[in-house]
């Protein structure tokens, strides 16, 4: 009779944050296939585990997978963990559990601990409807791209992002998605230095462009301002504003793309049109 594999979830931070059920399954299991050994073995350590340890991480998943799919099949009971929290969530794992559901292997989740949800419920941002995203792209061209796609999102959306990277990726979120967008960033979340700062897209840069950060970061963008009762589009609004505050075309833009929880560049490119058209008219 096949074995079960078990994805068990382990501590983010703090060691103790970890079940009774994850410590006695790891404990009863055959073997644990770890993201890196040489990190899970202190956790071992530090709760006595003599469990076999195996690696199993992105750049060999693929063929371990097969042998670790045979161990199974043959009736030996595995445990899968990542280096923190939730494995198969932005971590190794998803292979392995195909290869088990097609195999027709027995596959259970042991849950726990996971980044994700633990920054979302102390960050203050809507936590109704909400979405993860993985890692942001390293590539400045990607992630605007990325942030882009967020401008008119209806949920909270999560991202990860390494802490070397953190301050270029709130300034492409503000080139995006304007300065005056609710962002949230968790890090170094249930060790001593946890932080959670929340505030505008603008004020988040700021908060964190003052000195070099360290630990994982989990990167928060709220849902998209609703948009403004259809009383008045952005042309009309342009107009209006223009006429009311005699001011130049840049003050406009800005006043209006708040009032329409806009990005600037998008309020901008609309001024632009009207103007040609006006032009064109003349």
């Amino acid at each position: 009779m096949p074995g079960t594999l078990y994805l068990v979830a382990t501590p983010i931070g703090n060691l103790e944050d970890i079940t009774l059920r994850a410590l006695r399954i790891l404990k009863e299991v055959d073997l644990v296939a770890a993201e890196d050994t040489r990190h899970s073995r202190k956790l071992f350590n530090h709760y006595g585990i003599t469990t076999p340890l195996t690696a199993c991480h992105q750049h060999n998943e693929e063929g371990k997978g097969e042998q670790l799919l045979r161990q199974l099949q043959e009736g030996k009971s595995i445990a899968l963990i990542s280096d923190a929290g939730t494995p198969a969530i932005s971590d190794p794992g998803f292979l392995l559990v195909r290869l088990c559901r097609n195999a027709g292997v027995a596959v259970t989740a042991v849950p726990g601990p996971s980044a994700t949800v633990a920054a979302l419920s102390i960050s203050g941002l809507p936590v109704d409807r909400f979405a993860f995203d993985g890692f942001l792209p390293a590539k400045s061209s990607a992630r605007r791209e990325a942030f882009r796609r967020l401008r008119h999102e209806e949920r909270t959306v999560l991202f990860y992002e390494a802490p070397h990277r953190l301050a270029a990726s709130l300034n492409d979120l503000v080139l995006e998605l304007g300065g005056e967008r609710e962002v949230a960033v968790a890090r170094e979340l249930t060790k001593i230095h946890e932080e959670l700062f929340r505030g505008t897209a603008a004020a988040v840069r700021e908060h964190f462009g003052r000195e070099k950060v360290r630990g994982e970061m989990v990167l928060m963008v709220a849902p998209a301002p609703p948009p403004p009762p259809p009383t008045e589009t952005v042309a009309a609004a342009l107009t209006r504003v223009a006429a009311e505050t005699g001011l130049p075309m840049k003050g406009v833009v800005k006043l209006v793309a708040k009032a329409f929880g806009l990005p600037g560049d998008e309020v901008y490119k609309a001024a632009l049109a009207m103007k040609e058209g006006k032009g064109k008219k003349g």
